[in-house]
């Protein structure tokens, strides 16, 4: 009779747990499919980067997600949600699937940006790949110029940046 007692009472507990994780899912508005990495503390440890040497590009992606043998990098926003995304969270997404692309062998046709009030899916397309690519190519001849300034609108900004203490051109 205790034997039953432990099954029954394993079986509430996975449920519970089931019922929490699909909680965590739905709040973070994750796709279906399988998280295999996370750089969010609340899923657990935290991976190590992506990382493409023959581009010196790193990376970490808020979630991976497997969905039908295929990679998806969801990528999650705070503040306001904007009528389409920005350019540089283009990129950056952008970024992660090639990064994606290098660490697993897998393109994804697609990623996510996640805002509080809307997703975007952005399509991983070849012209977004060019242009990620000459941007880092720009980039990278701008930095060996001597030649890269950041942006200094915003002082909340300027104060979190991890340039801070050797920016010249620093607001805070």
């Amino acid at each position: 009779m205790t034997s039953l007692y432990a099954a029954l009472v394993l079986f509430l507990l996975a449920l519970i747990l089931s019922w929490i994780a699909g909680r965590q899912r739905r709040a973070a508005r994750l796709p279906g499919g399988r998280i295999i990495y996370t750089d969010t503390r609340a899923w657990g440890r935290l991976e190590k980067p992506l990382y493409d040497q023959d581009l010196g590009l790193t990376g970490k992606p808020d979630y991976l997600i497997e969905q039908d043998g295929r990679l998806i990098p969801v990528e999650l926003k705070t503040g306001r949600t904007p009528e389409a995304p920005y350019d540089s969270h283009i990129f950056q997404l952008a970024a992660y699937c090639l990064l994606v692309e290098k660490t697993y062998g897998k393109r994804p046709p697609y990623g996510i940006i996640h805002y509080p009030g809307r997703d975007f899916a952005v399509d991983y397309t070849p012209a977004l790949e060019s242009a990620l690519l000459d941007l880092l190519a720009d980039l990278r001849r701008d930095e060996l110029r001597g030649q890269v300034h950041r942006s200094h609108e915003d002082e909340r900004r300027c104060r979190g940046c991890g340039f801070r203490d050797v920016c010249e051109e620093r607001l805070a």
